[in-house]
């Protein structure tokens, strides 16, 4: 039964202390600590294999770290609190759809399972807003990779969550599904949302960032301030001279 009592009272919409994980032999993640406020996005780059989907799966209660604790919109991630999955929308590698459902099926889906009202206009609007309404009859098992992804944000924005985290949203895009999502993106911070997006574009990255990390061998090697990060060319070297220097 969902919880109906105010969520805990926190300062920062996310907080991560000493987060670490291992697989096996393997440690993903080694200490990675920050905090944001509401409203502020932070973008991750690093290279393949630097922890970042392993850090964004711990933010958004996916898996569970080794050690260490983080809080989202003041919940510890490790509680499985359905009140902390309200607040956060996630866009990763994985859908999260059903191929066999149409469009508009697996958004009255997500719409009921966030206890919505009215799903069915609710999900209409979110496949608007992506320009996919001509298709919500269609099943997503025939979409191409930008139209999937499109629904995919629909379907992390449907119960207009708080916090969203973005891993490599941009992948797999063509010209106009990476405009469209760009636009969103650009709306998100507008509201005054708070977003943790990973990715390989330095331009696109830092357009949005407020704070930007560079994250290595899983831990935050540089936690910048958007103005000390400097232009996508500036970064760039520097980006190069973290990494080679950690590895």
């Amino acid at each position: 039964m969902v919880q109906t009592d105010a969520p805990p009272s926190n300062e920062f919409a996310i907080e991560s202390k000493g987060l670490r994980k291992q697989f096996g032999l393997i440690e993903a993640l080694r200490g990675v600590e920050f905090r944001l406020r509401a409203g502020e996005f932070l973008t991750i780059f690093g290279p393949n294999g630097a922890g970042k989907t392993t850090l964004l799966g711990i933010l958004s209660s996916l898996t569970r770290p080794t050690a260490g604790q983080a809080r989202v919109a003041g919940y510890d991630v490790t509680d499985n609190d359905p009140r902390m999955r309200r607040e956060i929308g996630v866009i990763s590698h994985a859908s999260f759809l059903y191929p066999d459902l149409t469009a508009l099926e697996n958004l009255v889906f997500y719409a009921r399972l966030y206890g919505l009202a009215d799903p069915e206009a609710v999900a209409l609007r979110g496949l608007e807003e992506v320009e996919l309404s001509l298709r919500r009859h269609d099943k997503v098992g025939t979409f191409s990779r930008g139209m999937v992804q499109r629904v995919s944000i629909a379907r992390a924005m449907i119960h207009n969550p708080s916090i969203l985290f973005l891993d490599e949203p941009y992948t797999g895009l063509d010209q106009h599904a990476s405009l469209l999502l760009e636009r969103h993106l650009k709306e998100l911070k507008t509201e005054k949302r708070t977003v943790v997006m990973t990715t390989h574009d330095f331009g696109r990255g830092l357009e949005m960032a407020d704070r930007v990390a560079i994250q290595v061998k899983g831990r935050f090697a540089k936690f910048l301030d958007r103005a000390d990060a400097g232009d996508a060319a500036a970064f760039e070297r520097l980006y190069i001279d973290t990494v080679e220097g950690v590895l």
